[in-house]
C-alpha cells in the first residue's frame, strides 16, 4: 500500500494552488484552453490530453512550472497547520518582539519630523502641482528643493546598535553552551554554516569549476569556457525554464544575457497588464504628496547622485523607488517577513482601527542608502515597468531581508553572525587584534552587508556577486564574501592600531575581484 504522501507536501500544493488561482496566468490558461477547443487537432473523446498536449507545445506549461517554481523560491515551506501566523513571520519570539520595538522607533522618528517639520504624512498635490511633475516625470533629478530639514530616518549603524543588544531571554547572563566564545558584537545564538557546510552549499564555485569573474582558471583557457558558458545561456533562455536559469548563473552570467536570465529566474515577463499596473502606480505618484517622497528624494542625493556608477540613473530611481512606495501588492510579503507594516490613522481617529492605512502604503519605510538596491538594477533595465518589476521582486525575495530581525538564515542578524563566525574560526589573529584595538570587524562590514555590496563593488563585480545570490536564492555569500574580505586585506590590518586606520584600509573595495575571492576564501582555506 503507499504510504501517505507528506503532509508537508501537500499543504505546500494547495497554498501554491489557492496563490495562483486568482493570478492572471490562471486566467490566460484558462482562455488558451477555451481558444485550443476550435483547433482541429483537438479531439471530443480525448479532449483533456489533447488540451493538455497543446498547452504543452504551445509553452503555456513553461509558464505554469515557472509561476510554481517562483512560489516554492519565495514563500517559506508551511509550517504545522496548527502553527499561528506570526511563526511564518518568525518562530522566535524574542526576535518578533525585537523588531515590534525597533519599528515603533522608527515611526517615532517618522512622526517627530512630521511634528517638527509641519508636514503631514500625506496630501493631494495641487493641480498645478501634478501638472508640472508629469512634464518633469523623466528628468526629476534637475529638481532641487531644500532638503535641509529632513533626514534619513535611521542609517545603517543605528540598526547595527540594535542588533548589537540582542539577547535570548532563556540564557540568562550570557550562560549559552558553546557559544560561549563567540567574541563577536551578535550575542544570540543562531546556528550558521561552517566552512564545509559553505562549501558543500557553493559547491558550483568551487576551484576546478569553470567561473565567470575568474580570468585565469588553470583547468580551462577562460575564453573556451565563456564561449561554451554563452552558449548553454542562450539554450537555457530559449528553453524558458527558471529553474534552469537559477542554476546556469550559479557559474555567473554572461554580461549580454544577465538583463533575460535574471527576468527569466524572477518570473518577470512584463505583460501589457503590469505596464498598465505600473502606470497606475505613477499616476498615484502624481496625485499624492507623501512625506516618504521626500526621504526618498534626500537618499538619492546622498547616495547614487555621488556616485562615479550610478549618478546618471537619478532619474530612474526617483521613478522607481516613488512608485514602490505605493505599490500595495509589496505588503503580501509581510506573510513571511519578521516586519510589520506601519499604520497611521486619518487625523482625530487615532487608534480606531476602520480609520488605520498602512503608511507608506507599500509598508516599507526607506533607510539611508535603500536608494543603493536599485541603482546596479538599471544597467541592465532600461524600460522603467520592467526595471520596476525585477526591482520589486529583488526586494520581496532578498533585500527585505537586510533591514529587519529575524532568525531566518538570509536574514542579517544570521548574516551578521556568520561574518563573525567565520573570522574568528579562520583568522582568528586577526579577529582578536582587531577586537583589542576596538575595531569590532563587524563596524566595518555591516554596511556592505546591509546595502548587499552595492555602491562599494564595482558594478560589472557587484553583478557578478547579485548573480550567485540569484543563484542559491540566498544572501549568505554576503557575508563569506566580507569575510573573504578581511582575509584578503589580513596582512595591512594587523598592523593597524585603531577603527579609524582599520576603516581606511577598507574605505575602497572598488578594486576587487569579487569571485577569486570567495575561490580562495571557501576553497583554499585550511580547515
Amino acid at each position: 500500500a503507499m504510504l501517505e504522501p507528506d503532509r508537508g507536501l501537500s499543504l505546500t500544493i494547495a497554498r501554491v494552488v489557492q496563490r495562483l488561482q486568482g493570478s492572471s496566468l490562471h486566467s490566460q490558461l484558462e482562455r488558451q484552453a477555451r481558444v485550443s477547443l476550435h483547433k482541429p487537432e483537438i479531439k471530443l473523446e480525448s479532449l483533456k490530453e489533447d488540451v493538455k498536449d497543446f498547452l504543452k507545445t504551445s509553452g503555456w506549461e513553461k509558464k505554469l512550472q515557472n509561476a510554481v517554481y517562483s512560489e516554492l523560491n519565495v514563500f517559506p515551506s508551511p509550517c504545522h497547520p496548527a502553527a499561528p501566523p506570526e511563526h511564518i513571520k518568525e518562530p522566535l519570539a524574542y526576535m518578533r518582539k525585537a523588531q515590534g520595538s525597533w519599528e515603533k522607533r522608527i515611526l517615532k522618528s517618522l512622526n517627530s519630523m512630521c511634528t517638527e517639520l509641519n508636514i503631514p504624512l500625506a496630501q493631494k498635490r495641487p493641480v498645478n502641482e501634478q501638472k508640472e511633475l508629469l512634464n518633469k516625470w523623466n528628468e526629476m533629478g534637475t529638481d532641487e528643493p531644500d532638503l535641509s530639514l529632513f533626514r534619513p530616518v535611521y542609517a545603517p549603524k543605528d540598526f547595527l546598535e540594535v542588533l548589537m543588544n540582542l539577547r535570548n531571554p532563556n540564557y540568562e547572563n550570557g550562560e549559552q553552551p558553546s557559544f560561549r566564545n563567540h567574541l563577536g558584537l551578535i550575542q544570540v545564538p543562531l546556528k550558521v554554516k561552517d566552512i564545509p557546510e559553505l562549501k558543500e552549499e557553493f559547491s558550483e564555485l568551487g576551484l576546478n569549476i569553470g567561473q565567470l569573474g575568474i580570468d585565469d582558471s588553470a583547468q580551462v583557457p577562460p575564453e573556451f569556457f565563456e564561449n561554451e558558458h554563452v552558449r548553454i545561456g542562450q539554450k537555457v533562455l530559449a528553453e524558458q525554464d527558471s529553474a534552469a536559469a537559477q542554476q546556469y548563473v550559479r557559474q555567473g552570467c554572461p554580461t549580454a544575457l544577465r538583463a533575460d536570465l535574471w527576468a527569466l529566474i524572477l518570473n518577470i515577463s512584463n505583460q501589457p497588464e503590469d505596464i498598465l499596473y505600473y502606470e497606475q502606480l505613477k499616476s498615484n505618484v502624481i496625485q499624492h504628496d507623501l512625506l516618504v517622497d521626500s526621504l526618498i528624494y534626500k537618499d538619492v542625493k546622498l547616495t547614487a547622485s555621488n556616485d562615479d556608477y550610478y549618478f546618471v540613473f537619478e532619474d530612474y530611481l526617483y521613478q522607481v523607488l516613488l512608485c514602490f512606495s505605493r505599490d500595495t501588492s509589496v505588503l503580501e510579503h509581510f506573510t513571511y517577513s519578521s516586519a510589520t507594516p506601519p499604520k497611521s490613522y486619518i487625523r482625530g481617529k487615532l487608534g480606531m482601527e476602520e480609520y488605520a492605512v498602512f503608511y507608506p502604503p507599500n509598508g516599507v519605510i526607506p533607510f539611508h542608502g535603500f536608494s543603493m538596491y536599485v541603482a546596479p538594477l538599471c544597467f541592465l533595465y532600461h524600460e522603467p515597468s520592467k526595471l520596476y518589476q525585477i526591482f520589486r521582486e529583488m526586494y520581496v525575495r532578498f533585500f527585505f531581508r537586510l533591514h529587519s530581525i529575524s532568525s531566518h538564515p538570509s536574514g542579517i542578524v544570521s548574516l551578521c553572525l556568520l561574518f563573525e563566525t567565520l573570522l574568528q574560526t579562520h583568522l582568528p589573529q586577526l579577529f582578536y587584534h582587531l577586537r583589542e584595538i576596538g575595531a569590532q570587524p563587524l563596524r566595518i562590514s555591516f554596511k556592505w552587508m546591509v546595502r548587499a555590496f552595492s555602491g562599494y563593488l564595482a558594478t560589472d563585480q557587484l553583478l557578478l556577486l547579485w548573480d550567485r545570490i540569484l543563484g542559491y536564492n540566498s544572501l549568505e555569500i554576503l557575508a563569506v564574501l566580507a569575510a573573504a574580505v578581511f582575509a584578503f586585506r589580513a596582512v595591512n590590518l594587523m598592523e593597524v592600531t585603531s577603527l579609524a586606520a582599520a576603516e581606511a584600509v577598507l574605505a575602497d573595495l572598488s578594486t576587487l575581484k569579487v569571485m577569486p575571492l570567495l575561490q580562495i576564501f571557501l576553497f583554499a582555506t585550511v580547515t
